[in-house]
């Protein structure tokens, strides 16, 4: 989608003739209440929508994220046989300036009607002379449908009585409900605990695991005092954001040094596990080793914690490569990962939801797809065949 300034100097529109108008108060974002999507137990539990790829004549590609990770996951698991028609997953809507402001400041949100704000948040410096209009349309309005998707995955892993869910976008886990930042504008992480919380579904105790490379300080800066929440955080420690007052709400941390490939990984994660294996609390399983390792991990927080929801923030920018991550680990590696957190949640009955966070290599979106479908071979994901 292009965008092209009318002869009007106010009059901000696109060469897609299926966009809606715009709102006057707010560009993009609609008041009140979105509809509530139905979740039942005929649909594969994974959310995505079209809308969710960044478009903007290009100049996306001034950041490394891949704004249209989600688009090629999609085809992928298409291709795969995983999903069969558009109909068989979940379409989000865009959540509403209402819904965001069950998290967010009002000035916040006034703040994104302003180009220079959003510019620093997207880390995309020319945003700052591009019509407000135009921004809203093009980067947010894209990021409130993947906001809504974190959500509507979230409910689907609750309601459908599946178990998991996963959004092939979202985990924007540098914002807070007052600052943006790590071109995270909402903050999705936040908002699906808030949800969680008040469902009325007896969710009062969250496991937010965040194996992206980065430090979650969004949300952990918005969950600080929250007892129901605990927050398990693995990152690299020497790149953005460095968050010190953040990390207050980690109660379950790993610092990464740059460069940290699977066995360094494994050295890291084999500390938090003494207490548990000495008590006898996990069962043995047999290696690979990293696999080993990242399962007795997981499971001390599980038994010291026992959540009865899991966030999973599962970024792929730990891979070997990534331009702002700087971890080394493998395809194969992550893969394994993925499918550690998903078995953990499953021999425990505890639904899970899976968001994709960040992630800065083109080939991320085949390691994620083949960890999809990794997780459907080993019966990890119910009812998809």
């Amino acid at each position: 989608m292009c965008l092209r300034v009318s002869p009007n100097a106010t009059d901000c529109s696109m060469d897609s003739s299926s966009e809606e108008e715009l709102e006057p108060e707010q560009p993009g974002i609609g008041g009140g209440r979105s509809s509530v999507v139905p979740v039942n137990r005929d649909r594969i539990p994974i959310v995505y929508r079209p809308e969710y790829g960044v478009r903007f004549c290009g100049l996306q590609k001034l950041h490394p994220f891949d704004a249209a990770k989600g688009g090629n996951i999609y085809r992928l698991l298409k291709a795969n046989g995983l999903v069969q028609n558009d109909d068989d997953i979940y379409a989000p809507n865009e959540i509403t300036v209402e819904e965001l402001l069950d998290v967010h400041t009002k000035r916040y949100i006034e703040s994104l009607k302003w180009s220079l704000n959003v510019a620093r948040i997207a880390e995309i410096p020319p945003l700052i002379f591009v019509p407000n209009c135009f921004v809203q349309r093009s980067y947010l309005r894209p990021m409130r449908y993947q906001t809504g998707g974190s959500i509507l995955a979230a409910r689907a892993a609750l309601e459908s009585g599946l178990g998991w869910a996963i959004n092939l976008g979202g985990g924007f886990h540098h914002c807070s409900a007052d600052r943006g930042g790590g071109f995270c504008p909402y903050a999705d992480i936040t908002l699906t605990v808030r949800m969680l919380q008040g469902s009325g579904k007896g969710v009062e105790r969250i496991l937010i695991v965040d194996l992206d490379a980065h430090q979650g300080n969004g949300y952990e800066r918005d969950l600080m005092d929250d007892a129901g929440v605990f927050i398990m955080d693995m990152y690299n420690y020497h790149i953005y954001p460095r968050d010190h007052p953040a990390k207050l709400a980690i109660r379950r941390a790993v610092e990464l040094k740059p460069h940290t490939d699977d066995e360094e990984y494994l050295r890291k994660l084999r500390k938090w596990v003494t207490h548990a294996v000495a008590q006898k609390m996990l069962p043995y399983i047999e290696p690979p080793l990293f696999l080993y390792a990242i399962y007795r991990c997981l499971h001390q927080s599980l038994v010291e914690f026992e959540p009865n929801f899991i966030i999973y923030n599962a970024g792929t920018d730990v891979l070997k490569g990534d331009p702002l991550g700087l971890l080394d680990i493998t395809p194969e590696g992550v893969i394994e990962r993925d499918e550690i957190v998903f078995r953990a949640a499953m021999e425990r009955s505890i639904p899970l939801v899976m968001l994709l966070s960040g992630g800065y290599l083109r080939s991320s979106a085949r390691v994620i797809a083949n960890s999809i479908i990794n997780l459907r071979d080993k019966a990890l994901l119910p009812t998809v065949q």
